[in-house]
């Protein structure tokens, strides 16, 4: 909200060379965001001249200009310039004539922009200062000529400051308006709260503006919503007021036309002025209708089916039936509360105009506003909720100035429709306050920061019964009471006091399990991206079966691609696409790694048919179980991605392209992080290299694969050959770990290092041999690693020798050469049973 310094000035007392940072300060203090301050970025000598004569001079480029000679100080005294009283300008334009009264900018001056202006040389004369339009000045978007000030129905003495006559002087000071403080949206609510921080006096702009007599029916009005949302009326008052006779041909006097840009609303005819005017000054929207097009009287109600209205911004609009409508015997006239109907608005051709000042239902503007993607200055406020006691007081506003301004005559007697029910009284207990605040209010304070804010508080048992007023549908309980308490004695009186966080919280296992595998991941190199969850029908068929066997997805009923309309069962299609885009912009080396969820609904089984809870209040525990059964399984996997080289070229070192390797590597870093053990088997999965793909189990249950991409799926990516990729079920990890990550002691006792080298048949997978030697040669081995997988000369065909690097520790003594050769052979003795292995000479 923009709140220009002198409206402002009318309604609350400001302090002489009260500054916007001054007002900023105030209202900071009540609780209010300050934003920015707005001004006409203008400076002097800017005053006002009288068109003395003009030459036409056309030019070799086609254009004709005219050399003016413009009086801009009275006879025989000096311009504010130190110049002549006639200065010599020259001007493009050719809407004035001689004798016509304008706006101009001496040398010294500066325009917005900033446009410094200075004499200079220019189509062989040298102009003087410069004839200014309503653009220049920033008062409005015309371009097209000068700014006349007869226009504006003003005959000022030349040499006039300008700047003041026009109101060019003012200021405004931008807040941010939360949802819950819509009566901060106008002049009159900002003001109010200026009174607040400062104790200025507040005139409120309401009782300035006496209402019209409402005993008689001004225009026929009815209310008739028969699909009340929520079971609340759309409209609850409905304030009309009708002015005969208006020219709205008149100019939007300079001060409001001043006032409506610095608060940011573009100046348009003076009519619709003046109802914008009226809304910001009193937070009421108003809106305006050309009496002459009404058919009939004015029904308000819900849209039917199949209904339209062409809106003011020219375009046809489908109404839904959820919509509040404004409507005469011809059809819709207005979404109520969001935009007025082309139909019945107010143009130059308007002589009668009936006046509007209605109080809508929060929720269906809102959702009519979001519907037809219409926001705007009256919705805005609607959704936060206006005062329901000043539509006919505004409706007056708005006749009067019509009168003032327009020439109209006011009909004497208004309609007015009020069926807002009575606010109910809030018990506030005694202490209540002090308890939640944590500062001690003496009940004096309590009565006199509620008083202050409008509120009616009166003894009850125990406590206050505090009836809040109509301008804060916010106020809904006590805590809100307290909370208004505090700010109006102010937030200093809070001590600024760190609490101490109790015992016993943080983060829950499973948190830290998968925080600390997202470390792992990056600390070994990977980069951590975030996919959009959403994939084609192909993705979840590609990745989400290993077998090809047709699984089930869930579809997005408003996709944002209608390509993608799915949600993911795999991270890995989202790893892919990052992946192609990193190397189409030349990133090649690429390790990448995702922790996100992934959806896994069952076959033949519907989703997402709960019916959404209203808003309003908690839901039962019936609605919530019954909005959880509708959710799919939702488990958190763990991705990762290598392409390129693991490690770059370099003297005396060639490149180490990524392969399966790296993403066996990162599995077991994952093990390592939250403390599993992860079996690597053989495995095939359809969207993976045949032969090239391991699946990860723990405890003989499948949890995720490992593997290298099929290369036809890595080519339809336009990635290379090779790319490694792992995922794995993260929560089953998690669930199947029970042991808590402990760092090994370190041995003190030497090693004893040995190879053991065994023939097996070439199917026979070198994981499981390694198990076998692993359990045969029992405690005393302390590591085990495969150095190699030979498969040529010497080996018979159909075999291969696998060699492991073999390291035997004691806890209490230094192992002899007997013991580890023992034990190594005990391992390869197990391994002969179960696979025939045979030790290679």
């Amino acid at each position: 909200m923009r709140v220009p310094l002198s409206w402002l000035a009318e309604y609350v007392e400001l302090v002489p060379g009260t500054t916007p940072e001054d007002v900023h300060a105030a209202l900071v203090k009540v609780g209010l965001e300050e934003e920015e301050v707005h001004g006409f970025e203008l400076q002097g000598p800017i005053v006002v001249g009288e068109v003395l004569e003009f030459v036409e001079e056309p030019q070799s480029n086609g254009k004709t200009i005219r050399w003016c000679q413009v009086r801009v100080a009275p006879e025989g005294e000096t311009a504010a310039d130190g110049g002549d009283a006639v200065h010599g300008i020259v001007c493009g334009a050719r809407n004035f004539f001689p004798g016509d009264k304008v706006v101009v900018t001496l040398p010294g001056s500066v325009l917005p922009g900033p446009f410094p202006i200075a004499a200079r040389k220019t189509y062989g004369h040298v102009s003087d200062g410069m004839i200014a339009s309503a653009r220049e000045l920033g008062l409005g978007e015309d371009h097209d000529g000068i700014l006349r000030l007869a226009e504006l129905g003003i005959d000022a003495p030349v040499g006039s400051d300008a700047i003041e006559l026009l109101g060019l002087n003012d200021a405004a000071v931008e807040i941010n308006v939360t949802p819950d403080r819509g009566y901060a949206f106008s002049i009159r609510g900002v003001a109010r709260e200026y009174a607040h921080a400062t104790g200025a006096a507040f005139r409120d702009p309401v009782a300035l503006s006496a209402p019209a007599d409402a005993s008689g029916e001004a225009f026929p009005v009815v209310i008739a919503d028969d699909a009340p949302i929520r079971g609340r009326v759309g409209s609850s008052v409905f304030a009309t007021r009708i002015v005969r006779g208006v020219d709205p041909s008149r100019p939007t006097p300079p001060w409001m036309v001043a006032r409506l840009k610095l608060a940011g609303i573009r100046s348009l005819s003076l009519l619709i002025d003046i109802t914008n005017y009226v809304m910001l000054e009193f937070g009421q929207p108003m809106h305006g209708y050309d009496l002459d097009t009404l058919v009939g009287g004015i029904t308000v109600r819900r849209a039917r089916e199949g209904e339209t209205i062409e809106t003011l911004d020219g375009k046809q609009r489908t109404l839904h039936v959820e919509d509040l409508l404004i409507t005469d015997e011809a059809g819709p006239i207005g979404i109520a509360g969001v935009m007025g109907g082309a139909r019945t608005e107010m143009s130059d051709a308007t002589r009668n105009v009936l006046i509007e000042a209605a109080n809508f239902d929060t929720v269906s503007i809102a959702r009519a506003a979001r519907r037809h993607k219409l926001p705007s200055e009256a919705s805005r406020r609607f959704e936060r909720g206006v005062d329901p006691e000043i539509a006919a007081a505004a409706a007056s506003r708005v006749a009067q100035l019509m009168v003032d301004l327009a020439g109209g005559t006011a009909d004497p007697v208004g309609g007015l429709i009020d069926e807002t029910p009575a606010r109910e009284a809030i018990a506030l207990p005694d202490g209540y306050v002090s308890g939640l605040i944590g500062v001690e209010y003496a009940d004096a304070e309590i009565r006199a920061a509620l008083a202050e804010i409008g509120a009616r508080v009166d003894e009850a048992e125990g406590g206050l019964a505090v009836t809040p007023p109509s301008w804060r549908p916010d106020l809904t309980g006590k805590a809100e009471l307290a909370e208004e308490v505090a700010r109006l004695v102010g937030y200093h009186r809070i001590p600024s006091v760190l609490p101490v966080a109790p015992p016993g919280r943080g983060l829950t296992r499973a948190q830290r399990l998968r925080k600390r595998t997202a470390d792992v991941l990056a600390a070994g190199g990977g980069t951590e991206v975030l996919a959009f969850p959403f994939v084609a029908e192909r993705d979840n068929a590609v990745f989400g079966s290993a077998d090809g066997e047709p699984v089930a997805s869930v579809r997005v009923a408003n996709a944002l691609d209608a390509s993608r309309p799915f949600l993911r069962r795999s991270l890995l299609p989202g790893l892919i696409e990052i992946a192609r885009r990193n190397l189409s912009r030349g990133l090649v080396d690429l390790e990448l790694f995702e922790l996100g969820l992934v959806f896994l609904p069952e076959a033949g089984r519907a989703y997402g048919t709960a019916v959404l809870p209203a808003a309003a209040a908690r839901p039962s525990d019936a609605e919530l179980a019954a909005l959880i059964d509708g959710i799919p399984p939702q488990p958190r996997h763990v991705a990762v991605l290598f392409t390129g080289d693991v490690v770059e070229k370099q003297p005396g070192q060639p490149a180490v392209p990524a392969g399966l390797a790296d993403a066996l590597d990162a599995v077991r870093r994952i093990a390592l992080a939250t403390g599993g053990e992860i079996e690597v088997v053989q495995g095939r999965h359809q969207a993976m290299h045949p032969g090239r793909t391991a699946e990860l189990r723990v405890g003989g249950v499948r949890i995720g694969y490992a593997g290298e991409l099929h290369p036809t799926i890595a080519e339809e990516a336009d990635l290379p050959r090779v790319v490694a990729v792992a995922e794995l079920d993260l929560d089953a990890l998690i669930v199947a770990t029970d042991r808590t990550v402990e760092a090994s002691p370190l041995g003190t006792h030497p090693a004893a290092t040995q190879d053991l080298s065994l023939v097996v048949p070439i199917e026979t997978p070198a994981a499981e041999v390694g198990a076998a030697v692993r359990e045969g040669a029992g405690e005393l081995l302390e590591a085990l690693h495969l150095v190699d997988d030979y498969r040529g000369q010497g080996v018979a065909e159909g075999s291969k020798s696998l060699t492991f690097a073999l390291r035997f520790r004691a806890a209490d003594r230094t192992l002899t050469a007997a013991e580890a050769s023992e034990a190594k052979l005990a391992g390869a003795r197990l391994a002969a049973e179960r696979f025939g292995a045979a030790i290679r000479d």
